[in-house]
């Protein structure tokens, strides 16, 4: 019995290009699916599922026989053209991170089910850095420090890096960071 099982579970196979994906706030987001059923189907269903870190998967949508069916609260924001299982997401907002599930039904000669999940992180643009100068007039002859401080207003995962003259600045004698 075993192998026989086995056997038929086989049968669907089911790929995502990762398991994390980056998105761009506003943009829209194509999460890629290709399942492979080596059978007879007389029925497919896809489903979505959307899991906000710590808290219960909600559906999303889904088919049956390429119908799409999805939840009215969703409708205008997630697409699904089955046969084709790939999500598309439009636009994208920091509420759509989480962990995406998709899980595909295929009925024929019995069920077999096959499922993956895809952990969507959504980066915000870096806007353009502002820097201010302490003294404000930026002038410091021969003795004395000067402060520049760097801000931006938005942005995930930022990284500043200091230049002068095109070249990478360390921390020493003269310059030191906070």
């Amino acid at each position: 019995f075993f192998h026989f099982y086995a056997g038929i579970c086989s049968a669907l196979k089911l790929t995502v290009p990762s398991h994390t994906i980056h998105g761009i706030e506003g943009q829209p987001l194509h999460l890629s699916v290709d399942y492979n059923f080596n059978g007879t189907a007389s029925e497919i269903q896809i489903i979505w599922l959307f899991e906000r870190f710590q808290s219960n998967p909600e559906y999303v949508l889904g088919s049956v026989n390429q119908r799409v069916v999805p939840d009215f609260e969703y409708q205008d924001k997630f697409t699904l053209l089955p046969p084709n299982a790939s999500l598309r997401i439009n636009p994208l907002h920091l509420s759509d991170e989480g962990n995406y599930i998709v899980k595909v039904n295929v009925r024929g000669n019995g069920t077999v089910a096959a499922s993956q999940k895809i952990q969507v992180a959504v980066d915000v643009p870096v806007t353009k850095p502002t820097v201010h100068t302490e003294p404000s007039s930026g002038v410091v002859e021969y003795v004395g420090n000067i402060t520049l401080k760097c801000t931006v207003d938005r942005g995930t995962r930022v990284t500043y890096q200091w230049m002068k003259n095109g070249k990478r600045l360390h921390a020493g004698p003269n310059y030191t960071f906070s």
